[in-house]
């Protein structure tokens, strides 16, 4: 009898990157939703919190949305109290985003339960394997920016 089991390949790199994005978004969701913020608008006021006073354009390329949606999530975020925005000093035509102490609050309410994430998703690998890891996305994200 002929052995007739065929090796399946392992899934690519690319879709097991995005099954990670997926379920670690779902998970910063619902982490952040009692807050009345979804994981998009958590990111941009994480972006903001490391480079506050970006530009709209800027924010949208460091939060990874589009110009359009970054708009309207500056609006959302602005309503709530979470950021303001000013005319730039060198620039007046350019508004200026920026974290207010509400916004700055609200990270801080959600920055334990966001590193215990973190630290669920690497729990298996080893403190040097993490930082491996972190280095093999960074050059991967250097890689295609």
């Amino acid at each position: 009898m002929l052995d007739t089991q065929v090796t399946k390949a392992p899934p690519s790199l690319l879709y097991m990157v995005k099954q990670v994005e997926l379920v670690v978004r779902s998970h910063l969701d619902e982490l952040v939703r009692p807050s009345g913020i979804t994981a998009l608008q958590y990111t941009a006021l994480t972006v903001l919190e490391r480079h506050d006073g970006l530009s709209a354009a800027q924010l949208a390329r460091d939060s990874f949305v589009t110009a359009q949606s970054i708009a309207d999530l500056v609006r959302s975020l602005e309503g709530r109290g979470l950021v303001r925005r000013e005319r730039n000093p060198r620039n007046r035509r350019e508004l200026l985003i920026l974290l207010t102490d509400a916004g700055r609050e609200l990270l801080a309410r959600h920055a334990g339960p966001v590193r215990e994430l973190e630290e669920r998703m690497v729990r298996d690998l080893t403190a040097h394997q993490t930082e491996q890891f972190r280095q093999a996305l960074s050059k991967a994200w250097h890689a295609l920016s």
